[in-house]
């Protein structure tokens, strides 16, 4: 069994930064991918960031040049570092993981393994 956890959300007006940390724990992971989600009110859980197991990053463009993917410390670990943050950014940001990840994956279905959540909130 794998587990996922999130932390690092909360709350921050426009134009401000924060970081998400995601770790998994349980059983290794063969050549771990994994990403990052969000999901706003009523809306379908969307691809924000992905990492793949050769390290390769990968970002929807609505992200890219605010959000980096990055591992941690050469574990099954990752960090979303989130900067110039708007209030469309607002939704619980979700990570995810996938056994065999070389590839690029920006489908929720292709993901394995999910954490519970953490919620991200810009103000204007």
């Amino acid at each position: 069994q794998v587990q996922l956890a999130e932390s690092g959300g909360g709350s921050v007006q426009a134009g401000g930064s924060l970081t998400l940390s995601c770790a998994a724990s349980g059983r290794p992971v063969t050549r771990i991918g994994m990403g990052w989600f969000r999901q706003a009110p009523g809306k379908e859980r969307v691809f924000v960031a992905g990492l793949t197991s050769g390290d390769s990053t990968y970002y929807t463009d609505s992200v890219k040049g605010r959000f980096t993917i990055s591992r941690e410390n050469g574990k099954d670990a990752v960090s979303l570092q989130m900067n110039s943050l708007k209030p469309e950014d607002t939704a619980v940001y979700f990570c995810a993981a996938v056994e065999f990840g070389e590839s690029e994956y920006r489908s929720p279905a292709s993901y394995e393994y999910w954490g519970q959540g953490t919620q991200v909130t810009v103000t204007s």
